[in-house]
């Protein structure tokens, strides 16, 4: 209960800051939990790395929680073939194109995968 909380907290924080308070779109309160649930992952390295397993297990259980209220998240063959799909589309390739071709990629992903998974995968088909 006290992760839906957390959660609902964030989305509010985020619907206040700026200037005027205004109401989230679907894919800004995505983007909300997505942010919360890798603080989380984050969060639970930390404590791992730290020898604190219990601490690190509980991070990841609310993580699995936020997991629920997300998009299903892309297989590594789904993300492979998203990247070479708009990088084709887009006539990218080198690594000299890795800031366009994530700015192309990353609203195509919209909350499925992690930042660094697409940035991984982005950079080695630019690479190769």
């Amino acid at each position: 209960m006290g992760t839906l909380r957390m959660a609902l907290a964030a989305v509010k924080s985020e619907e206040v800051a700026g200037k005027e308070a205004r109401e989230l779109s679907d894919d800004e309160v995505i983007a909300v939990l997505s942010r919360e649930a890798k603080k989380r992952r984050e969060a639970a390295e930390a404590y791992r790395q730290g020898g604190r397993p219990e601490l690190a297990e509980r991070e990841l259980a609310e993580e699995r929680v936020l997991a629920r209220y997300l998009p299903a998240q892309l297989t590594d063959e789904e993300l492979a073939d998203l990247v070479r799909r708009v990088l084709t589309e887009q006539g990218l390739s080198g690594m000299k194109a890795m800031g366009p071709a994530m700015k192309a990629v990353q609203p195509v992903v919209a909350g499925r995968a992690d930042g660094a998974r697409v940035a991984a995968e982005v950079r080695r088909q630019l690479s190769a």
